[in-house]
């Protein structure tokens, strides 16, 4: 241990006036504290105690006895100095102890103090969780906290702690109950909205509150939503409201506000018009309703409330009326938090929009800032509407490749699975073809590409040219390193299907890339090499059994037509890939095991209608063939099996 030495117990003392110091204005800040804080008082008095002592206790060291007798008369000091701290400790000790008695008679002599103080005994024990309170006890302690709070409950909803206890009230409440609460605080909610406390109990009502009670709670702060959205905490509370607990014509009412008090106010002479029909009817209209939607935007953006749905649904309003001029001044300013509105369907809308509408130095810098978002932004369901809008219309292939490609490339393996990530991807490969386009997003996306006309000069069949020319080569390698991980997803089966059996795509490659797109192929046939007795073999798959049916037909089912076409342009599918398949998994050894297989019968019969098909190649797939189907399982449900002893006939 160190030694004391004199500079070390100066320093010490130093310490320990220092803390004295500190320790006044803290007795005075105690003073105001609430009831619910005496814990608090205690811990900060235990605190300063601790403090002082440390500071003070200071170790001698046994190693030097003349340095010991040196500092003697200086211990004896040190002493007496403790013996004079510990005597004011002990004084500001009892000093707590008459504030928190001096805090809870001012608190009782308060209006319902004494009131409030039997409500919180008892919600404390209302609000047990563990072990599980019987409903009878639970109902009984709740009619006992409504009766002492149903007079003074005005008082309690904007007060930290008394606020939770209504909260719990009204959690375990009857309808009936809920009602009352909602009844006796009418002309309260507006101070709720904004109150930091109350805002909690006024989200409780419209989470547990009926449809009744919610409509007297919008219909209290209609005509004060575009105040409380600029509000730091009453916006918190419009967002809830808007997209939790309102309904589809709720929604609208609270919408129609933000175009200006004349449509708050007078709300059935506008019900059922839209945004475009009041404003066909007025320039000047437009002009007030534009005006006030943008103002009350502009003000919410630089609080950063950016990232709320009403603001994004009031966005949508706005984009639908605003002219070229407003179009560009609102990319200005919505440009670097663009990012934040692609996660709803409305601001996703939103950003679709000003995409379609900005020209090429615009959209140079929306993309530059929703690169960096690619994962979450290709990943969500509404998010990918944004990006495949950024694809179709959008000239600078070059920069959408630059941009993206990256990021692309090191979560491929994610996207193929991912339910809404793969669209974009399916996209450039397919177009918006109409087995992964659904007709109503297909209406939305054409909307957008009309939106652009204005403004993107190539043709949409010429920028997917080249998107695919660049991303090809990034599918196929990437496919290619992560083949047996994507092959175990439904999703990533049927990607690498389209992939395969793509054409265009297969005329981007270079040799190089040819390489990686037919060791694809190979990886494909390893994984079906093994026992289909087994469990765990992909025949038992369907999804896996359809990727490989379409390899060995080397082409894609059309349903109008109902027939495989072929490709014209792939190498190593169809009957070369059916030949050598049957060669390297199957042969004559297990042949009749996979006709008996009812999950791999189908295969054996895509096998021989394109190799019966060929002159040179099968000869020995058919001659096997006829020495095993005299053994084939009489099995009815085997329809694949059926179907083979027909067509072999």
């Amino acid at each position: 241990m160190a030694p004391v030495t004199k500079k070390s117990k100066e320093n010490a003392n130093k310490r320990s006036s220092n803390s004295k110091a500190s320790a006044k204005p803290a007795k005075k800040a105690r003073i105001s504290v609430d009831s619910s804080d005496e814990d608090e008082l205690d811990n900060t008095a235990t605190e300063e105690v601790s403090s002082k002592e440390d500071a003070l206790d200071d170790v001698i060291s046994d190693d030097d006895e003349e340095e010991q007798k040196e500092d003697l008369e200086d211990e004896d000091k040190d002493d007496d100095d403790k013996t004079e701290n510990n005597k004011a400790t002990g004084e500001n000790a009892s000093s707590h102890v008459e504030q928190r008695k001096l805090l809870k008679e001012r608190k009782m002599q308060r209006k319902g103090g004494s009131e409030v103080q039997h409500i919180k005994s008892l919600w404390e024990r209302l609000r047990v969780k563990t072990p599980p309170m019987p409903r009878p006890v639970r109902e009984k302690l709740s009619n006992e906290i409504w009766e002492l709070a149903k007079d003074c409950i005005s008082d309690l909803v904007l007060k930290h702690d008394a606020s939770r206890v209504v909260q719990t009230l009204v959690k375990y409440s009857s309808k009936e109950r809920r009602d009352q609460v909602v009844n006796a605080l009418k002309g309260k909610y507006y101070l709720l909205a904004t109150s930091a406390y109350g805002k909690y109990l006024l989200v409780k009502l419209l989470h547990y509150g009926s449809k009744q009670s919610r409509q007297l709670i919008i219909d209290e702060l209609h005509g004060t939503l575009r105040k409380l959205m600029r509000h730091r905490e009453g916006a918190y509370v419009v967002e809830d409201l808007f997209v939790l607990y309102a309904t589809n014509e709720q929604r609208q009412q609270m919408i129609k506000e933000f175009w200006g008090s004349e449509y708050a106010f007078f709300r059935e002479s506008h019900k059922d018009l839209t945004i475009e029909e009041v404003c066909e009817s007025s320039t000047e209209k437009r002009n007030i309703i534009a005006r006030n939607l943008i103002t009350t935007i502009t003000a919410s953006v630089e609080k950063g409330s950016t990232g709320f749905q009403i603001l994004h649904a009031a966005m949508r309003e706005y984009v639908k009326i605003a002219s070229e001029k407003e179009i560009t001044e609102f990319i200005e300013l919505l440009q670097e938090q663009l990012a934040e509105l692609v996660h709803t369907p409305e601001g996703a809308d939103v950003a679709c929009t000003l995409i379609a509408k900005a020209n090429a130095k615009e959209r140079k810098a929306l993309i530059k800032n929703l690169k960096n978002h690619a994962d979450k932004l290709i990943k969500n369901e509404h998010g990918n509407m944004v990006f495949i809008t950024l694809l179709l219309t959008v000239d600078d292939t070059v920069l959408v490749f630059k941009s993206f490609g990256p990021s692309i490339k090191e979560i491929f393996s994610e996207l193929v699975i991912d339910k809404f990530g793969r669209r974009p991807l399916l996209y450039i490969l397919l177009g918006l073809d109409g087995r992964f386009f659904s007709p109503i997003l297909k209406k939305e996306l054409e909307r957008y590409i009309k939106m652009s006309e204005a403004t993107s000069k190539k043709p949409i069949d010429t920028k997917r040219a080249e998107l695919l020319n660049k991303f090809a080569p990034l599918f196929v390698s990437s496919v290619s390193k992560s083949s047996a991980e994507i092959l175990t997803e439904n999703l990533g089966s049927q990607f690498i299907s389209e992939l395969l059996l793509n054409d265009d795509l297969y005329e981007q490659l270079s040799e190089k890339e040819i390489k990686n797109f037919n060791s694809i192929i190979e990886n494909i046939m390893i994984t079906f090499k093994g026992d289909i007795i087994e469990e765990d073999h992909p025949i038992h798959r369907p999804f896996s059994t359809r990727l490989l049916r379409g390899l060995i037909q080397g082409g894609k089912w059309n349903n109008k037509e109902k027939q495989i076409i072929p490709l014209s342009n792939v190498e190593g599918l169809g009957t070369p890939f059916a030949a050598k398949f049957y060669d390297d998994i199957i042969d004559s050894s297990n042949l009749l095991d996979w006709i008996n297989n009812r999950d791999s019968a189908f295969t054996i019969v895509a096998i021989y209608e394109t190799l019966s098909k060929s002159k040179n190649e099968g000869k020995q797939f058919l001659t096997d063939l006829k020495s095993v189907l005299k053994n084939v399982e009489a099995d009815e449900s085997n329809k694949g099996a059926q179907l083979l002893i027909k067509l072999a006939k």
